[in-house]
């Protein structure tokens, strides 16, 4: 964890003062780590009638087959209410169900008991979503990065624009005017991120520095961490000999893994993978091994009679390219928490600092959603949404 050699560095709550609850599902099925299931699961949704239908939902006190509510941001979706619903599945889209687990959800407002439209509204391809994710020693300070809608919690989801089209960053106002005199160069919104990224420490403190040089390496720390926990652009690789690969195929319906420290293998059956360092196995989010999270997610049955039982009959191949990655990424963020293990924060910017430059206190309106509302939103039954 960095050090710092003052106690008076600006919490992220004020540097990124724009702050959402996770999206809450109330139910497991919409859901899963394939599309082809999810369509399964909507078409047996859409031939059962009454009871069956709303048994096969499964109700909350959020959500029923009778509940009225629009459509989702920027989605195509039904909006009449789902107990006389019929058509195909709204098409699947790609999320972030748990820390580093990357699956398909069905964008259908009615299937989801809080879905947070603030952040449809700004999820684009500029997007990324910062999430908060206490008891991730592993993760780069215990915060999350990523391009994708985030579906878990406990912490805040902080997105790194307010608007679409990466512009309006989700910074308190002033603050990028007040790094650049003290830096001598003016950071972008992403800078600040990968700062953040590299120099946030276990309660929630970012200790800002005025030293460039500083600023620079730990920008670079930061830039890596994102770009592995994003997963965009050049897929990362681990150096030659070290990146794994199947030694053995994996069988159809694979057991939970076991891991040989020995070997560097893991196990899934008589399916074998290997080199898997051990800094990748040993990879936690919120004190759950994240390789075996992953592959409980992709090796649960189902309760017989739900639609979460409707699931591949196999192992498709797509997994095991998923889980290679996988593997890579958590090797390679295992070097960056090493490297930034001694990264000590000296020159600091305060938040007595930001105070005495007006930066801080955040004026409220930079912690309410910023007005956005570019196209029409349907509301239940066809309406238009007034917002």
């Amino acid at each position: 964890m960095p050090s710092v050699t003052h106690d008076d560095a600006p919490p992220l709550a004020d540097l990124m003062p724009w702050s959402v609850a996770p999206p809450r599902l109330g139910r497991g099925w919409p859901t899963a780590p394939d599309a082809a299931s999810l369509k399964a699961r909507w078409d047996a949704l859409m031939k059962a009638d009454g009871p069956d239908r709303a048994a096969l939902f499964e109700p909350t006190r959020a959500r029923s087959p009778r509940t009225a509510v629009g459509q989702l941001p920027g989605v195509a979706a039904g909006t009449e209410r789902l107990e006389r619903a019929s058509g195909p599945c709204p098409e699947p889209v790609r999320v972030l169900r748990a820390p580093f687990d990357e699956q398909w959800l069905i964008p259908d407002h009615r299937l989801i008991d809080a879905a947070r439209p603030e952040l449809w509204r700004v999820a684009d391809a500029h997007q990324v979503f910062v999430v908060e994710s206490p008891g991730t020693p592993h993760a780069p300070g215990g915060l999350l990065a990523t391009s994708l809608l985030p579906l878990f919690g406990p912490g805040r989801v902080r997105p790194l624009y307010r608007r679409p089209g990466g512009t309006e960053p989700n910074l308190a106002p002033g603050l990028l005017d007040h790094l650049t005199a003290r830096l001598g160069t003016r950071p972008a919104p992403l800078d600040v991120l990968a700062w953040a990224l590299t120099a946030v420490r276990a309660d929630g403190t970012v200790p800002l520095t005025s030293d460039p040089g500083l600023w620079e390496r730990g920008v670079r720390l930061g830039r890596r961490a994102l770009w592995l926990l994003r997963r965009d652009g050049e897929r990362p690789k681990l150096p030659g000999g070290r990146r794994p690969y199947v030694r053995a195929p994996l069988p159809p319906r694979p057991p939970a893994p076991r891991y040989d420290r020995d070997e560097e293998a893991l196990y899934l059956d008589e399916g074998r993978i290997s080199p898997v360092p051990p800094e990748a196995w040993d990879f936690e989010a919120g004190g759950v091994r994240v390789l075996e999270q992953w592959c409980a997610a992709r090796t649960a049955e189902g309760e017989p009679g739900t639609l979460s039982a409707i699931r591949p009959a196999g192992w498709p191949q797509t997994w095991t390219s998923e889980l290679l990655e996988l593997i890579t990424v958590l090797a390679l963020l295992a070097e960056v928490r090493a490297e930034r293990a001694g990264f000590t924060v000296t020159d600091p910017v305060t938040a007595g600092d930001l105070r005495a430059a007006g930066v801080l206190p955040v004026p409220r309106p930079a912690r309410a959603p910023a007005s956005v509302l570019d196209g029409r939103e349907e509301g239940p039954e066809g309406q238009l949404a007034l917002l």
